[in-house]
């Protein structure tokens, strides 16, 4: 129904970031919307960034950022080409490898993870890209560095687009702008004029508005591409999306990591499904669990529970007489499915294990929030134009498989891809959809950052009671320039 495919992810590091910085810069330029994703040192306490108090989990998430780092960073440039047919968009993706000049923490689980998703640190200490944190040191700001490049970020103006994405702002703000503020209702204030074309959440979006049966990154990613899979089979009305990619050739070859998206649908058999990380998108047994980490049987296996319930529910109305039917898919009750049949010493511990980074959690009972240094509910897969990359059947198989698929190799180049496919899916839902209940779907997920545990995300909007930081304003001036440096509204 969906074909493997091949995507190409622009590997940048100190000694082609010179060469490639245009690239960069037009892809930024001209993109529609970008996507963004991290990964990092580590994160601290667990505990501490689940705290009730949502102001306390901002304080615990900046401290990670002041005394952590990012090791790499994604882009993934999003341009919708408007004489194509259906929603077709080219695809840029860069996986920037950086490396902090100032001293940091970086925690051991956060090694060992990484070293086993394929993380080379050799590489990083020889070539990452350096950058200092906190505020403009002389002419940090000017030249080819990462503070420049989030400057153009910023003055391209386009819609940013994360997933759990709270700690990858976190992390940016202090990394490549400034000293991070204190208080979450100055960040907040600060991020709102940063960012004024706004800030979509996947995460959030996949839960409260897709509200598919789980929501980390993998399991979200592979659940658009197929649905938009069977509307393409289906023929249906409405339009869908495809993908196109940049041919690169001569030198650029040399840079592209060709990341294989691989389709296992349709696989016959019991379907050994791990509960852990069917829900959550992690499992603290790794690659020795015994049960399938597989998302593409995870979510056969959710399509399967849904079709049963749907026709149990059937037989019982038509049985009872009852008029219409109850919402069958879907809904957040949903994932009580990957419980429904399991045992009580299988049920998620609710106590806090050793996890990566970046752990992807949905809202209900999880035991962290850690998100992106680590997600292993992340790998290659994708649906796109079969027209763009035709020989990735003929590679896909090349791939070693002497262990199980925990979210690929964890590339945050890739992740970014994968999170601005489903704000593709999402926003050409709402187009197809203008006269539905689900009409305003992109809309009310403007600028709502999904918070783990709270029924409510972080509103991203300045509050008449919180002002902007002096660092802020400061940096203001120079990306916009004076006169519009405090303009929460102002545009590129």
């Amino acid at each position: 129904m969906s074909s493997s495919m091949i995507i190409p992810v622009v590997d940048v590091q100190g000694n082609n970031f010179k060469e490639l910085w245009a690239a960069i810069v037009i892809a930024i330029k001209t993109s529609s919307f970008i996507a963004i994703d991290t990964e990092l040192s580590g994160l601290g306490s667990r505990k501490a960034l689940l705290a009730e108090s949502v102001e306390d989990r901002y304080k615990a998430i900046c401290h990670a950022a002041r005394t952590r780092s990012i090791l790499s960073l994604g882009f993934a440039c999003y341009k919708k080409l408007d004489n194509k047919a259906d929603s077709t968009y080219l695809v840029q993706v860069y996986n920037l490898t950086l490396l902090c000049s100032e001293e940091y923490i970086i925690e051991p689980q956060s090694v060992q993870f990484l070293v086993q998703h394929g993380f080379d640190f050799n590489k990083q200490y020889a070539e990452g890209i350096p950058y200092c944190k906190g505020n403009d040191k002389g002419g940090d700001s000017h030249g080819v560095n990462m503070r420049s490049l989030f400057v153009e970020l910023l003055r391209a103006n386009k819609p940013l687009v994360v997933h759990n994405g709270l700690i990858d702002m976190v992390f940016l703000y202090q990394c490549f702008y400034a000293h991070l503020p204190d208080r979450l209702g100055t960040f907040i204030a600060d991020l709102s004029q940063m960012f004024p074309s706004g800030i979509y959440d996947t995460k959030y979006a996949t839960e409260y508005e897709l509200r598919f049966t789980a929501s980390y990154l993998e399991y979200a990613y592979k659940k658009c591409k197929l649905e938009n899979s069977k509307a393409i089979a289906g023929g249906g009305s409405g339009s869908h999306v495809f993908l196109e990619f940049c041919k690169y050739t001569g030198n650029m070859q040399s840079y592209i990591d060709y990341r294989p998206c691989l389709d296992n649908q349709n696989q016959d058999g019991a379907l050994n499904i791990c509960v852990q990380f069917s829900a959550y998108g992690w499992c603290p047994n790794g690659s020795q669990c015994s049960m399938s980490h597989d998302t593409d049987l995870i979510i056969q296996h959710d399509e399967k529970i849904r079709e049963d319930k749907r026709k149990k529910r059937k037989r019982k109305n038509k049985k009872k007489g009852s008029q219409g039917l109850s919402e069958t898919c879907g809904s957040p009750q949903g994932k009580r499915s990957h419980f429904e049949e399991a045992e009580p010493d299988q049920a998620v511990p609710m106590s806090e294990p050793v996890l990566p980074e970046h752990q992807e959690k949905t809202a209900s009972s999880e035991p962290t929030d850690a998100k992106h240094a680590f997600e292993p509910g992340k790998t290659a897969s994708e649906n796109v134009n079969e027209e763009s990359q035709p020989e990735a059947s003929s590679e896909a198989p090349d791939r070693p498989k002497e262990k199980k698929a925990e979210g690929g190799t964890h590339r945050a180049g890739f992740d970014a891809f994968m999170t601005g496919y489903i704000f593709a899916y999402a926003k050409n839902l709402t187009e197809n959809t203008e006269e539905s209940g689900t009409a305003f779907l992109i809309p009310a997920c403007l600028n709502k950052l999904f918070l783990s545990g709270k029924s409510v995300p972080l509103h991203v909007a300045k509050s008449t009671f919180s002002k902007s930081s002096k660092a802020h304003v400061h940096k203001m001036e120079y990306v916009w320039g004076k006169s519009t440096a405090v303009n929460p509204e102002g545009t590129a």
